[in-house]
């Protein structure tokens, strides 16, 4: 099989050979942005909404994406066809570029643009069956007003910090709280519990503005599900009748426990196994044509 191909800047090199500088800002401090985008059966699952959230990203760290949402929307799809990928995870990166060792992002004149894809089997195996087990993690989420948890940003230690505490506490996801002790999301999911029939996720001021998040909320309004925004705690999620998390990468995968506490029966409830099917069923039949 030949090496997949990486877009870098306009060009196409071979996986091995796509590189950076190591002075650029990106790889020095995480100054930069991305996305993480599927796509089904030769289809690109809501595109524009993920270019979207890529763009807000860039413009609230003041980062100018040198091509334009038509430009990028077409090189991403120039690059799935260049690796005949028709399902994958697509990685689009914009850094601030090659700089000096100083913070000062005026000394990176030209941002660095890459595109990676790449075949994507279910992130969490046989656990959307069986469901996963969480831990909630001592690190808190980043304050909105430090650094928002709205910009994808390369910097995701913390998200990492929660993972490696999750893993040493044996946990498949770390669910976070922010500094008010509200429940924010997981490592890299948005959370949705379930409780006598209503479902409850938490405002996007201290997560992020899931994709897929949205798509879970559609659904569950054509279900009539009674869906409502609103700050949650611990109590909430160890009294609740079921728990799923949503991602682009995870899509909709369900918790059975929580800091060794059973969630409902300890297995996969209705609610949540609704949405899987419809996540489904809605992934195969909608998107942007390759």
């Amino acid at each position: 099989m030949s090496e997949l191909l990486i877009y870098s800047n306009g060009e196409y090199v071979p996986k091995s050979q796509a590189t950076t500088s190591l002075y650029d800002h990106g790889f020095l401090y995480g100054d930069g942005v991305f996305e993480g985008i599927r796509a089904y059966n030769g289809r690109v699952f809501k595109l524009d909404e993920h270019i979207d959230r890529l763009y807000d990203s860039a413009l609230a760290i003041a980062l100018n994406i040198p091509l334009s949402k038509e430009e990028m929307k077409e090189a991403i799809c120039d690059t799935l066809r260049k690796n005949k990928l028709k399902n994958a995870y697509i990685r689009p990166i914009i850094s601030r570029g090659v700089g000096d060792l100083g913070l000062d992002p005026r000394k990176c004149p030209k941002p660095n643009v890459y595109i990676i894809t790449q075949e994507w089997d279910a992130m969490y195996g046989d656990l959307y069956e069986t469901g996963l087990k969480a831990v909630t993690v001592t690190i808190r989420r980043n304050a909105p007003d430090a650094l928002s948890p709205n910009i994808k940003s390369m910097n995701y230690l913390n998200n990492i910090l929660g993972k490696i505490e999750a893993n040493e506490k044996g946990g498949d996801e770390a669910i976070f709280l922010d500094s008010n002790g509200y429940i924010s999301e997981g490592s890299g999911d948005n959370i949705f519990v379930i409780k006598n029939g209503k479902v409850v996720t938490p405002p996007t001021i201290n997560n992020l503005k899931g994709i897929t998040r949205a798509v879970a909320i559609d659904l569950l309004k054509e279900m009539k599900y009674s869906i409502a925004e609103a700050n949650i705690g611990l109590f909430d999620l160890y009294t609740a009748d079921e728990i799923f998390v949503t991602g682009t990468a995870a899509e909709a995968a369900p918790i059975v426990k929580i800091d060794g506490r059973m969630i409902g029966n300890g297995k996969p409830g209705p609610v949540t196994k609704k949405v899987i099917a419809a996540f489904s069923e809605v992934t195969k039949n909608s998107g942007t044509q390759i």
